[in-house]
């Protein structure tokens, strides 16, 4: 085989670098075959949907900001770092005095009010076998993720069987349980326990509404938009049988990765959380709101004429945001990733994929949430440090460069302040990855902060549509 098998025309140059590397006798080098080509629309999006990405472009704000070039933030010493680490390892102690912390996800919503609501949804699942029931948890956990955006400081939900009054957070994952138990996100009366493309893209906002108790003096922030979120869901799903079935159900997710190892989910299928988070991205992309889409922008990174892109779902990026210090190659220029409720919905994926037997590696691939808890949290500990304090009293827009930037120091000072919590609980990085620091952790010690300082409220305003915040 030489250079000539590969067809190569000296006057076109092949994008592929692997081939556009290859010596005389035609051998490439196996690391170049990997590399997504980010002058092509498909190749940035591709890149953009990793957390390697979205690490790199955060830690490279967080070294500008240290340097002093950032127009928003400076940065707190060692020492805020270090007390903001035994701050969280007190949190810690106290939530969790036993070995065993678990991971942070919506399961531990549904544990609110120390009810176990996963074992009465088990029991409603009868004898279903371990893939049936995985499914039927992966649907629940889905649609209760994109309905985890801040509930806002006026809403509130009471638990029918338990007389309990719930908000935020815990408020939302409550009552979407209760809504996915009551069969509202299912098309077929006979199997109310699951969520489908029919019945989601059927879902009207009332109805929603109604599930979640919402009235004049119970507002729920972005009610529309959760509404929205879901139909879109319904309709992204339809339209992909091939990962969530002919009925369009979220739980397809577990057929389309597992898949491979067989049909009975043996315990010795493993899977990655970056490939969970990988399927979640590409599939569904088209969902998200956010006219962010990598072929509205011009090589360079520079915005196109009138910054509209083609529509093509495959390109659309979802949580992620332009920021002017953000460099990169190709059309990546100018973009800062997040995927923050899809890696919230990776995070919450473990456990379902785990109950039936199927073993998660390499969970630190993924990011911390950058979100109000735990950006607050850096915020309230003087890690993160507005220079001017007036920042916090206006409102922002999602992508408002502040917020991009805020979020991005949000997720590489995370990174620094995990081993520091390791050390202080004298965990290893195994025991403690950073899906149980989440929990122990960063996100109620944010909240704790903020309900000390500002009676739960978070230290900054954003406009939000109930799809990212």
């Amino acid at each position: 085989m030489s250079k000539d098998n590969y067809g190569l025309d000296p006057d076109r140059p092949t994008a592929n670098a692997a081939v556009r590397h290859a010596d005389a006798d035609g051998h490439v080098d196996p690391a170049l075959e990997f590399v997504t080509d980010t002058t092509q629309p498909a190749g940035a999006a591709a890149f953009l949907r990793t957390t390697r990405a979205v690490r790199i472009r955060a830690a490279a704000l967080l070294t500008r900001a240290r340097r002093g070039e950032s127009q928003w933030f400076t940065i707190g010493d060692e020492a805020a770092l270090e007390d903001t680490a035994r701050t969280v390892a007190e949190v810690t102690r106290e939530r969790y005095p036993w070995d065993t912390i678990p991971y942070h996800s919506r399961w531990r919503h549904f544990e609110a009010g120390d009810v176990n609501r996963l074992k009465e949804l088990d029991r409603l699942l009868g004898h279903l076998d371990a893939p049936q029931r995985a499914r039927a948890h992966i649907d629940l956990v889905l649609v209760s993720v994109l309905l985890d955006a801040g509930a806002g400081p006026d809403w509130h939900y009471i638990e029918a069987a338990t007389g309990k009054r719930f908000t935020r957070s815990e408020g939302l994952g409550v009552a979407s349980f209760h809504a996915f138990t009551s069969g509202l996100f299912s098309s077929n009366p006979d199997h109310p326990l699951q969520a489908d493309a029919a019945g989601l893209r059927a879902l009207v906002t009332d109805r929603l509404g109604d599930a979640f108790q919402v009235s004049e003096v119970n507002p729920l922030v972005g009610l529309a938009g959760r509404a929205m979120l879901l139909r879109r869901l319904g309709e992204a799903m339809s339209e992909q049988p091939e990962t969530f079935g002919d009925e369009g159900r979220p739980g397809g997710l577990f057929d389309a990765l597992v898949g491979p190892y067989g049909p009975g989910a043996a315990p010795t299928a493993e899977i990655t959380a970056h490939e969970i988070l990988s399927l979640l991205l590409e599939s569904l992309s088209r969902i998200w709101p956010a006219a962010n889409a990598i072929d509205s922008l011009a090589a360079d990174g520079s915005d196109a004429a009138g910054g509209i892109g083609s529509g093509d779902p495959a390109l659309a990026l979802g949580d992620c945001w332009r920021h002017s210090a953000v460099r990169g190659p190709g059309l990546t220029n100018g973009w800062m990733p997040f995927h923050k409720l899809s890696q919230w919905l990776t995070y919450s994926l473990l456990e379902p994929f785990e109950w039936a037997g199927v073993k998660v590696r390499h969970l630190d691939a993924l990011t911390a949430l950058p979100e109000y808890r735990n950006g607050g949290l850096l915020l309230d500990s003087g890690v993160i440090v507005p220079k001017d304090p007036a920042l916090l009293e206006r409102s922002w827009k999602v992508g408002d460069e502040f917020i991009v930037e805020w979020r991005a120091l949000t997720i590489a000072l995370l990174d620094e302040l995990v081993p520091r919590v390791r050390k202080v609980l004298d965990r290893s990085e195994e025991e403690l990855p950073l899906a149980r620091v989440l929990e122990g952790g960063t996100w109620a010690a944010g909240r704790a902060l903020a309900q000390r300082l500002r009676g739960g409220a978070p230290p900054l305003r954003i406009e939000s549509d109930g799809t990212v915040f």
